[in-house]
């Protein structure tokens, strides 16, 4: 690693905005600025496991909400995703375990059979964690939980059993999130998750959100003093 940056988030989340402006800015089609979303995709999740041992990444690649797209536009996406989730993703990420977060009943059977096969493939991989978002929703995924704590018996819950029937059991929760496109809000994602992660809003679009702007945004998480509701003393306070 070349990087000169002391402290890194363990989990980055990233709302990949923007696609679609993109490529509206250069006369090109929603699919196409897609494609280039993917591509970039790919370079980022590259970028942050390897050049910066990131041990966990969410993105938020399709909402439940995203099916209201034009059906040429959501029919891409399926596809693209099917591609981006076959075989291929454990000989390109040998050390990634996939977790695909979402109601996965909903996708096509193409898509839903990558999903498994792959989840499945990867599942005793222990260095890094790659959570996509498909048809996924965050307020549903706390539906999702409650409904399964009610089954499983429970007569109250704490904060520890709700997170333990998320889509992300067992792991941290995101330190940082990067969304795109200069849009600031969450879009019902990870809801629960996100509650004390620090949240960073770059105005380029995802395609053309780089290496060298990821860097910058691991920079700001520096400055961040996460204080989780506390307060902090500074040391120069401490030594008076």
């Amino acid at each position: 690693m070349k990087h000169n940056l002391q402290k890194l988030p363990n989990h980055i989340a990233f709302i990949i905005d923007g696609n679609g402006r993109w490529a509206k800015k250069r006369g090109l089609t929603r699919s196409m600025g897609h494609k280039a979303g993917l591509d970039n995709l790919d370079k980022i999740i590259k970028e942050c496991f390897y050049e910066y041992g990131i041990h966990v990444i969410s993105i938020y690649a399709f909402s439940t909400e995203n099916w209201n797209r034009p059906q040429a536009e959501v029919d891409y996406l399926m596809k693209a995703f099917k591609r981006y989730l076959s075989a291929g993703f454990a000989k390109k990420y040998p050390d990634v375990k996939l977790n695909v977060m979402g109601d996965t009943s909903r996708l096509p059977d193409g898509l839903a059979e990558n999903v498994r096969k792959t989840m499945e493939e990867t599942k005793n991989n222990t260095k890094f964690i790659l959570n996509i978002g498909i048809n996924y929703s965050g307020q549903d995924e706390l539906v999702r939980a409650v409904n399964n704590i009610i089954s499983e018996g429970y007569k109250t819950v704490d904060r520890q059993i709700i997170a333990d029937h998320l889509y992300t059991s067992g792991q941290e929760f995101p330190d940082f999130l990067v969304r795109t496109s200069g849009e600031c809000r969450l879009s019902n994602f990870m809801l629960w998750q996100l509650a004390y992660t620090e949240l960073y809003f770059p105005a380029k679009h995802w395609p053309e959100f780089k290496k060298k702007d990821l860097y910058l945004a691991l920079k700001e998480y520096q400055s961040r003093d996460r204080r989780f509701g506390a307060i902090v003393e500074k040391n120069e306070e401490k030594q008076k």
